[in-house]
């Protein structure tokens, strides 16, 4: 899925100065967990996230991430622009809460990143005998 595509989806607008809107993007992450990020996704991910401190920046550029969208409506401050900018990592914004804005993608065919089998891992309270 492009940039452009996802822009349309979350009805977001452009932060950087210079974006390529036809960056593809193969799957969506959404992390305030910089942990969770550097964990679970992998090259070609967008990242959605609520923190807008140099930090997530940084966490993109390490683990390849291709464009950061800040939901909630934040814009991130001018340290975190700049930063983005100098990584060549697009920042976009949508209005739309990190659960709508990952739905709308989700639900548009942009597949989830660091997928893992859930039956491995029992509920809690439940009993481990056979």
């Amino acid at each position: 899925m492009t940039l452009q595509e996802v822009l349309a989806i979350i009805e977001g607008k452009v932060i950087s100065k210079r974006a390529n809107l036809a960056l593809v993007v193969e799957a969506a992450c959404g992390a305030d967990l910089m942990s969770d990020v550097l964990a679970f996704t992998h090259s070609g991910t967008l990242l959605l996230s609520g923190l807008v401190n140099p930090q997530v920046v940084r966490t993109a550029e390490m683990s390849d991430i291709k464009a950061i969208v800040f939901v909630r409506g934040k814009v991130p401050p001018p340290e975190t622009i700049a930063l983005a900018d100098e990584k060549g990592i697009p920042l976009l914004a949508t209005k739309y809460t990190m659960y709508e804005a990952c739905g709308r993608l989700y639900r548009a065919g942009l597949k989830s990143c660091g997928l893992f089998d859930l039956s491995q891992h029992p509920r809690e309270g439940s009993s481990s005998g056979g």
